[in-house]
């Protein structure tokens, strides 16, 4: 199975995401039966954070990890930008443990820039840190131009990962940020790598390419789309579902690799960025 090392642990690169999830009362049994499934399955990495549902997929998480022990998880949460501030975050990341059940996260991002200047949040995260209630923070939604300039500060290249979009559909960070951080060894963490259930552009499951190298390879073209963000060695990707079949066949896709011409297929399906492009977000 392919792997990520983050803040020195070895983990599996597919982990599970939680956005979108804890929302619908209808589907609470099935979302915990989902994470429990990824789990089982060997997945080890949950990521959430307090925007999702203001706390249910936090929540829902609490839930979902109870039979399991706690040391063999490695659970991401995200702070808000308006709360990354010396008077709120400590606050919110107490509210946070409370919602997970747990009394540390393996890793805490700030979601995206805020007003909060970066010297002051990147302070509260290494006084908290200090504390013992994170092992590591990071960050998300970050440039190249906004990992420079954090690196720049005091203690910010003790930053442990930066999550942003990628997928097959959203390319644009291979043109510079990719590089730039395997060269600091920062990891990426993909967050919507397939997509969003392929609903940003409909073209990938009908894709030609992707459904020829699915059927070579017996996997869906789901799994070909996580599989190929993972490629490198150097990314985790969170895909979300709360079906438990699909969370089975998410973490299954940790072990599937291309070889150099199919490879070669995708880039000319999906051709990798010519030109910087702004940071894809959601």
């Amino acid at each position: 199975m392919q792997t990520v090392t983050i803040n020195q642990r070895v983990l599996p690169a597919v982990g599970l995401g939680t956005w979108h999830m804890g929302d619908d009362p209808a589907k609470r049994t099935m979302e915990i039966q989902a994470l429990q499934a990824g789990i089982k399955a060997g997945a080890q990495v949950i990521d959430t954070a307090e925007m999702y549902g203001n706390g249910r997929a936090e929540r829902l998480v609490a839930e979902a990890i109870k039979p399991f022990d706690r040391q063999d998880l490695f659970i991401i949460d995200k702070v808000l930008p308006q709360h990354a501030s010396h008077a709120q975050l400590e606050q919110s990341l107490d509210r946070s443990l409370r919602n997970v059940g747990t009394d540390y996260f393996d890793l805490y991002l700030l979601h995206w820039r805020g007003q909060v200047p970066l010297a002051e949040t990147v302070a509260e995260l290494e006084r908290v840190k200090q504390a013992g209630k994170i092992r590591a923070w990071g960050v998300s939604n970050f440039d190249v131009a906004d990992l420079k300039e954090l690196y720049a500060l005091p203690n910010g290249d003790n930053c442990a990962a930066n999550e942003d979009l990628y997928n097959l559909d959203r390319r644009g960070i291979e043109y510079d940020l990719l590089a730039w951080q395997k060269d600091q060894g920062l990891p990426l963490i993909a967050y919507s790598p397939v997509a969003q259930g392929d609903t940003l552009s409909g073209r990938l499951t009908a894709d030609p390419t992707l459904q020829k190298l699915a059927a070579r390879h017996q996997a869906t073209v789901y799994q070909i789309m996580l599989a190929w963000t993972i490629r490198c060695g150097n990314t985790l990707t969170i895909p979300q579902t709360g079906n438990p079949e699909h969370a089975r066949q998410n973490v299954a896709a940790g072990e599937l690799e291309f070889s150099d011409a199919e490879l070669l297929e995708l880039e000319r399906a999906f051709p990798s960025p010519r030109q910087k492009q702004p940071l894809a977000t959601i």
